[in-house]
């Protein structure tokens, strides 16, 4: 009866401590994903917020390891696992999504800064009270800036692409609503 009190006594003791090891294996998987999503440049730029969840739970995990909650650590190993692989998926779809709509605006560039060119020449022709010097400037910058805009969409630089084509945009709208506020107002 007391050999198996003791050997009873020992089988717990073992399956105590083996459950009471951390979860080394998960941790390292864990460890390995978020720098993966860290060093994954798409990742960093559009999948910003899962990386961040990624990192808090590795962070968290690492207090809980220290802490010895196994249990606790192995499940924010998975969720910091989770969270990185989702971040490198918003990565890629927020590339594919830039590219596409950086591609369509850099595209329509050149025609928005040729309408704006026939108004300021049109303005011109009907003597508007306008500074032409200043609307020549600033279609000129237009075309500079779209150069900057094309070379970066052809570098792969979609997000540089977009921005600049949105400044270029907004700007081609300005000398437009210029124009307009400049026509004399029919009674």
């Amino acid at each position: 009866m007391r050999f198996k009190f003791i050997l009873l006594s020992i089988i717990v003791a073992v399956c105590v401590i083996a459950c009471a090891s951390p979860p080394n294996a998960e941790m390292e998987s864990a460890r390995e994903a978020v720098f993966r999503a860290e060093n994954d440049a798409d990742a960093v730029i559009y999948g910003s917020a899962s990386l961040a969840r990624a990192r808090d739970a590795l962070r968290r995990m690492q207090e809980e390891a220290d802490a010895k909650r196994y249990d606790t650590a192995k499940t924010l190993a998975a969720e910091a696992i989770t969270a990185a692989e989702k971040a490198i998926a918003d990565g890629r779809a927020g590339a594919a999504r830039a590219s596409s709509e950086s591609g369509n605006l850099v595209e329509g560039l050149r025609s928005e800064i040729e309408d704006t060119t026939r108004n300021v020449n049109g303005a011109r022709y009907s003597q508007l009270d306008l500074d032409y010097n200043a609307l020549d400037n600033g279609i000129r910058n237009a075309h500079d800036m779209t150069d900057r805009a094309e070379n970066s969409y052809a570098n792969g630089e979609h997000q540089a692409a977009l921005d600049t084509a949105r400044v270029v945009r907004s700007n081609l709208a300005d000398i437009n609503q210029q124009v307009v506020n400049a026509v004399p107002r029919r009674k």
